[in-house]
């Protein structure tokens, strides 16, 4: 007579029977791993919050610890200067460091067009779709306003 597969792991190592409480104590031993980093994290947040340093509260109001009450786990914060209010300890979730901002270089824009040269325009598609407003004033900078005229009524002659 045939033996069972049950009847047979019965009697001998089944590695299949053990996945189940390894994994199981796996877990377990990793949330209680990231409970007490995140303990130790928030002991040391709280070791850096005495009055004069920024901080952010859970609801994202930021402020300066004016004073802490541990016994009534209360803080007082300074919103802006005169404006005050008070927290809960627990709602302070974060100090704020302050790093040292880096300039940039801001781009340096001309004030007017003289800047533009007719090698930059020739490159540049044309500003608007009507050839007759473009303006060319840059392209020629010797032109009197009457040449100016006389040029644009001839292009817009052999465009038409």
């Amino acid at each position: 007579m045939a033996q069972t597969t049950a009847d047979q792991n019965a009697g001998g190592f089944s590695f299949s029977s053990l996945l189940l409480p390894i994994l199981l104590a796996l877990f377990i031993f990793m949330m209680f791993r990231k409970q007490k980093k995140t303990q130790q994290t928030v002991q040391q947040q709280r070791t850096q919050m005495v009055p004069g340093t920024e901080v952010m509260t859970q609801f994202g109001l930021f402020g300066t610890i004016l004073s802490i009450n541990s016994e009534e786990n209360k803080a007082v914060l300074e919103l802006s200067p005169g404006n005050t209010a008070t927290v809960h300890l627990q709602a302070l979730t974060k100090v704020v460091t302050t790093e040292p901002a880096v300039e940039e270089e801001a781009p340096v824009v001309p004030d007017d067009a003289s800047s533009l040269t007719a090698a930059d325009q020739a490159d540049d598609a044309p500003r608007t779709a009507d050839p007759v407003r473009r303006d060319d004033s840059a392209a020629h900078p010797d032109e009197t306003p009457e040449e100016t005229l006389e040029r644009l009524n001839r292009e817009n002659k052999k465009e038409n």
